[in-house]
Parts: structure tokens; C-alpha cells; sequence
């Protein structure tokens, strides 16, 4: 009987925050920050293993390269938005509009395409940023979300 919770394959702790990571045999399809009331879980398959090992490796190493495969859903639109957020240099971030410029599309699009990033950190959505201004993250303007977002930022800039 299904008990109405989502099933996470680890539950981790960073300096951000807790994250939840679902992934199978095939790869990594979501990383998800979570509540300090979910509780803190094992990795219970290879994928998530090595997606935790991963984790834990950039935050000692803030260039560290993710090499997990990946297996997450999005429309072509997504893919091409994710997979430009995938080339943007540590240390770097680009704003929506440049971001959009180099995609020829609008800045509103690459929002809405980072917003709905599953996978933050390793599809590094935090490295686009308002022209004037942090910008929000997940969807978010303030809160958890965007003390993650400047934390990363932080993190990767060497502070």
C-alpha cells in the first residue's frame, strides 16, 4: 500500500541543506532539497552512491567535474537550455538574457527552463543570474531556495 511519500534512493546533508537524491540503475533523474524533517538516508543503489560521492566531492572541490550519467526528462527547449547551463565555466555566471541571447531565444524562456532544472548543482542553473542582481532559483525569490543559490555562488567563487 502506497503510504503517499516520495521515495528518495539517499538523503544527504550539505552546508546548504538537506537533498534528496532519486536516481536508478540508468542514472540520476532528480536532486531535490528537502526539510530537515525528511530524514537523513543511505544511498540504496550504485547511481545514488556515486551521485552522494559526487556531491560531497564539489563541495570539498568547487571545480569538480559531475560525471554521474544522467537521466532526466525535458522538452528539446529544456535539453539545449540544460545542456548550455552544463558549459558555463565555474566561477562564472551568465544572466538570463546573454544566456538567452547565445540561444536566440527570450530571457523569460531560460527562466523557465532553469526553474524547471531537476537536477540543480550538477545542471548548473545557479551560474544564471539577474542583469541586476542574484536573481531568484527554482522558482523561487527568497528563502531556502536563494540562500542555496548565493551559497553555490560563494562556494564556487572561492569565499
Amino acid at each position: 500500500m502506497a503510504t503517499g511519500k516520495p521515495h528518495y534512493n539517499a538523503v544527504i546533508d550539505l552546508p546548504f541543506g538537506r537533498i534528496a537524491v532519486c536516481a536508478d540503475s540508468d542514472g540520476l533523474s532528480l536532486i531535490l532539497p528537502v526539510t530537515r524533517r525528511v530524514g537523513l538516508k543511505k544511498a540504496d543503489n550504485v547511481v545514488a552512491r556515486e551521485t552522494c560521492r559526487q556531491l560531497r566531492a564539489y563541495i570539498s572541490n568547487p571545480g569538480f567535474r559531475f560525471s554521474v550519467p544522467l537521466t532526466h526528462n525535458g522538452t528539446p527547449f529544456q535539453n539545449r537550455v540544460w545542456r548550455a547551463l552544463r558549459r558555463i565555466p565555474d566561477d562564472n555566471t551568465v544572466s538570463y538574457g546573454e544566456l538567452a541571447e547565445k540561444l536566440q531565444t527570450s530571457a523569460r524562456a531560460v527562466g523557465n527552463a532553469c526553474r524547471r532544472n531537476p537536477l540543480p548543482i550538477v545542471v548548473p542553473c545557479h551560474r544564471v543570474v539577474a542583469r541586476n542582481g542574484v536573481g531568484g532559483y527554482m522558482g523561487k525569490r527568497n528563502g531556502a531556495a536563494l540562500q542555496m543559490k548565493q551559497w553555490l555562488l560563494r562556494h564556487e567563487a572561492g569565499a
